[in-house]
């Protein structure tokens, strides 16, 4: 922390709840506002350390939910209800991950690394997003819901427009917990439509 600057809210209001980031506080308004978690959901979380995530995610789904999480790095948080696996989620075969849902609810707090170019870091940021729906695909249920950080840029409308071919509602959300200069928001796309029927050949047998 600099010379003068007032302590972070957030941060000192996580460290004094146990989560080891400030992070957790943006899911619980995202949650709030949207009604995601309840008791028993099965739910992915994606580039999931250091784990705030998770664990309110695993306290809200209850004992009998079930928390997958995924991340380079490990978690620092532990739950009887968390099952964590240490993957490059471009590098994680989608049928693997598709065997272990499927899943109520699928989320992601990923960044980029950023380079202090805007509308590089916005085209990284939207490339994690496009990935982790390409998860969301093959992992979500129909009638789940998807929650992804996303930086603003260029390509943002085309994200935009993917979830609501996918999805039933789309909301753009950016919490109080948001640093104010961030050009994070959050997508948050509800109750997933079911994929369109195939139609097998025509024709006289």
């Amino acid at each position: 922390m600099k010379p003068g600057r007032k302590p972070d809210p957030f941060t000192a209001k996580a460290q004094k709840q146990g989560f080891p980031a400030r992070s957790v506080f943006k899911l619980e308004e995202i949650d709030r506002r949207c009604q995601l978690l309840r008791p028993g959901m099965r739910v992915m979380d994606l580039g999931a350390a250091p784990g705030s995530w998770s664990r309110y995610i695993a306290q809200r789904v209850g004992p009998k939910g079930h928390v997958f999480a995924l991340d380079l790095n490990p978690l620092k948080v532990g739950s009887p209800q968390i099952e964590f696996e240490q993957l490059d989620l471009f590098e994680a075969p989608l049928d693997y991950l598709a065997a272990k849902g499927p899943f109520d609810l699928v989320v992601s707090d990923i960044a980029p690394h950023t380079t202090g170019v805007r509308e590089a870091d916005a085209a990284s940021s939207e490339l994690l997003v496009e990935r982790c729906l390409d998860v969301a695909d093959a992992c979500l249920a129909p009638g789940g819901s998807f929650v992804a950080k996303i930086f603003v840029g260029a390509g943002f409308e085309a994200v935009r427009a993917r979830m609501r071919g996918a999805f039933e509602t789309v909301r753009v959300l950016k919490p109080e917990a948001s640093r104010k200069e961030s050009v994070e928001i959050f997508l948050v796309g509800l109750r997933r439509k079911a994929p369109a029927p195939t139609s097998g050949p025509t024709g006289a047998a």
